[in-house]
């Protein structure tokens, strides 16, 4: 009976000489408590503590946790808004005391600051101005964040907007709104290509036309030289002018009819076409330059003369002045 009573004791004071050892973790801190009243913050490691007399009063996490705050707000031009805020925030290591004490639920306190927070600085914008400045708004959430919770022992390390969400009919027309710009872009860009299409084919004709007509003017020039050359040799050999160009109508004219022919899918006519078409020509084309040079003497003698009726005229109205 003794053996066994001692044993019990000896189990029995093991049990309580284990219970005054304990451990805390890294990254956290644990309240000790002696008959209900503080008595000391334990860091991490083994830590003893007088069983039955001290207690763990709780256990406070010192890493950075971050809360979602989700804030429905609206903006100065009425539309209704979603905001996601995250506020990554951690206890003071040196302020422990007041983080366990002074405040019974952190996260509740920091969720009623974002929403006071963000209802006040959201009305004064509109929507566009949400989206842009949204920087600004965190920055208002994490000054007034810290001002209220450093009193309870934690710190504000920083505040994001992470999510603006419209309603959903807005958010609709502003897709509208950018497809719409989206489309006018690209219709600009599409007629400004057409206009360039446009300039250079325009600068294309025009230049093949200026070539074009400067091959025209060489190839007439070498005709003109050429049958110049042929109007020599012939008046070299005592054929007179007239009877060389007539020659020369006449050869071109075969020529011609000659090309005609050796066409087999043409369907030109060449007319007259007779033998004696070329001297015709040849004929008609002298007695036109013949009547032309005489209508222009008969028009420079009127011309003269009713200048010289023009001057005496003007003569004597100075005489008479």
């Amino acid at each position: 009976m003794g053996t066994f009573l001692l044993g019990f004791l000896f189990f029995f004071g093991l049990i309580i000489l284990i219970s005054g050892i304990f451990t805390v973790k890294q990254q956290s801190a644990a309240i000790v408590e002696r008959f209900g009243k503080f008595l000391s913050v334990r860091n991490s490691g083994l830590q003893i503590k007088i069983p039955l007399i001290d207690r763990i009063a709780g256990r406070i996490n010192l890493k950075i946790q971050q809360l979602d705050v989700i804030v429905e707000t609206k903006t100065k031009d009425d539309v209704f808004v979603l905001l996601k805020i995250s506020v990554q925030f951690q206890v003071i290591r040196d302020r422990v005391y007041d983080a366990f004490y002074k405040l019974e639920n952190p996260q509740n306190q920091i969720t009623s600051y974002v929403f006071d927070v963000v209802r006040a600085e959201v009305p004064k914008m509109k929507l566009d101005d949400v989206f842009e400045r949204k920087d600004d708004i965190a920055i208002a959430v994490k000054g007034e964040l810290n001002d209220a919770m450093v009193e309870y022992g934690y710190d504000i390390i920083k505040t994001l907007v992470t999510d603006i969400d419209p309603d959903v009919k807005v958010k609709e027309a502003m897709n509208r709104i950018n497809a719409s710009e989206r489309e006018k872009v690209a219709a600009e860009y599409e007629a400004e290509a057409d206009r360039i299409k446009i300039v250079a084919k325009a600068r294309a004709e025009a230049e093949s036309k200026r070539l074009q007509g400067q091959g025209i003017a060489d190839q007439r020039r070498e005709i003109a030289r050429g049958l110049e050359e042929s109007v020599d040799v012939l008046n070299n050999v005592g054929i007179n002018s007239q009877e060389a160009s007539a020659l020369i109508v006449v050869t071109q004219h075969y020529d011609t009819l000659q090309s005609i022919g050796g066409e087999t899918n043409t369907n030109l006519i060449l007319l007259p076409n007779s033998p004696q078409a070329g001297s015709d020509m040849l004929n008609n084309m002298i007695a036109s330059f013949v009547a032309s040079n005489q209508i222009g003497e008969k028009m420079k003698e009127q011309n003269k003369a009713k200048g010289i009726t023009n001057k005496k005229r003007d003569n004597n109205q100075d005489h008479e002045n």
